[in-house]
């Protein structure tokens, strides 16, 4: 063999090296700032326990003076007494547990009960670090009672915003798919990527949510080159089928996931900055500020995104090779800087909904595991390789969900979007805006 050509090949041996050791060198130099479970806001994780007591037979006012004890899961009390306002607030340091606040009635102001004897005390389990509030009712129900068509839209508003995050996902998920062929199984486990970045600079560094969300966004970016680079693409030039690339995207899932929890713990973690916004009704919907940025950014990437793909030359470039990479690649495509960009950009994509997800799941290392296969089912049910139908297909799933919890309990509501796959594959296989294939 001519010694030129030699050389050529050990440089591309020692590029991939060097991109796999990157790889690598990018997840444990990060996860490794924040080692063996240490990804917490503060040094000392403190539990905060607080409640209001108003009594609803006079107009909900304030009852001062009650006594409200807390038992720690360790079992040590602690009594406090409810202020002028009627609240209390106790604040426990450790690790988590069970918390038990009770009432004590004897020291209820004389014509003063509660509205059931047997909720004196009240029990939840909390995470280290998580706040709760407690509500002892006193005085008779003056609610008014809540139908199920009233929930509806609450539940319509939840399942939006929740469809346009999962869409950030599935949009990556369908652009991997329809450049290369592969369903990527580890797609998941690049949006916990996303939220422990962004955890891991807000909480653990103390840096604004703002920065920590957009350096999350450009690590996804720049953790995508290097997995393409290192991996993906060495396995592409070798031939290797589609079928043996899912097998080895599941053993990456599996990597990936198991490095996140050793690094980080199994607990649920949540950010430093807007957990709980104060909302305002709008139309007899919830709405927080938090949730009205997250829902426009979501749609000004979604847009730039499609806009990139239909109107840019890099975007026509990426629409022939999910057409026909062989014909792309002899008009004179850079196939594989093509399919590396779209890597980049799904990563960048996956990160930033893990970001908006650590809001609502909370951040934990299974996140991942937890929305994968509502994104299979929204790029299945939307159409694979089709980025309009990611997106539809994200807002169907995430508003079916919703309205599922209306006649099944909430920890079900995940079945509704596996039974419409089901559906879908059974009576339009390609998807709602798939077109057909002839195969054979």
């Amino acid at each position: 063999m001519h010694p030129r050509f030699q050389t050529g090949r050990r440089r591309r041996r020692l590029g991939r090296l060097a991109a796999s050791g990157i790889s690598l060198g990018l997840l444990l130099g990060l996860l490794s700032l924040a080692p063996a479970g240490a990804f917490a806001a503060d040094d000392e994780q403190v539990n905060t326990l607080s409640g209001t007591l108003r009594n609803s037979a006079e107009d909900n006012a304030p009852v001062p003076d009650v006594e409200i004890t807390v038992t720690s899961p360790d079992g040590e009390e602690t009594t406090v007494t409810t202020d002028a306002d009627g609240k209390f607030s106790v604040e426990i340091p450790g690790e988590g547990g069970e918390f038990r606040v009770a009432l004590d009635e004897d020291t209820l102001p004389e014509g003063v009960s509660l509205r059931d004897s047997d909720k004196s005390e009240l029990v939840r389990n909390l995470n280290a670090g998580q706040s709760a509030i407690f509500l002892f009712p006193i005085g008779p129900d003056t609610r008014q009672v809540e139908t199920k068509w009233d929930r509806v839209p609450q539940l319509l508003y939840n399942g939006l915003l929740f469809g346009l995050i999962l869409a950030l996902a599935a949009l990556g998920l369908s652009m991997i798919f329809g450049t290369t062929g592969l369903t990527n199984f580890a797609h998941g486990e690049l949006v916990t990527f996303g939220a422990l970045i962004a955890f891991l600079f807000n909480n653990t560094l103390g840096w604004p949510f703002a920065v920590a969300a957009l350096l999350a966004v450009v690590l996804g970016a720049a953790f995508g080159w290097v997995q393409d680079t290192g991996l993906w693409r060495p396995l592409r030039r070798r031939g290797t089928g589609l079928i043996a690339m899912m097998i080895v995207s599941i053993g990456l899932q599996f990597f990936l996931r198991n490095l996140f929890q050793y690094f980080t713990g199994g607990r649920t973690q949540n950010y430093r900055e807007y957990v709980t916004p104060s909302g305002y009704d709008f139309l007899g919907i919830n709405v927080t500020t938090r949730d009205l940025v997250m829902a426009a950014v979501a749609i000004v990437a979604i847009v730039g995104v499609t806009l990139a793909l239909n109107r840019t030359r890099l975007g026509r470039a990426t629409r022939a090779v999910a057409d026909n990479p062989a014909l792309a690649s002899s008009t004179g495509i850079n196939v594989d800087r093509v399919v590396t960009l779209v890597w980049v950009v799904g990563t960048a994509l996956a990160s930033l909904a893990g970001v908006f997800l650590g809001y609502s799941l909370g951040v934990t290392f299974q996140m991942g595991q937890l929305v994968l296969l509502l994104l299979f089912a929204a790029v299945c049910v939307g159409g694979l390789g089709s980025v309009w139908g990611a997106l539809i297909g994200a807002l169907i799933i995430g508003v079916l969900i919703e309205l599922s919890t209306l006649v099944i309990p909430s920890d079900l509501k995940n079945a509704g979007a596996m039974l419409l796959l089901i559906v879908i594959l059974l009576v339009r296989p390609q998807g709602l805006l798939g077109r057909k294939e002839r195969i054979g």
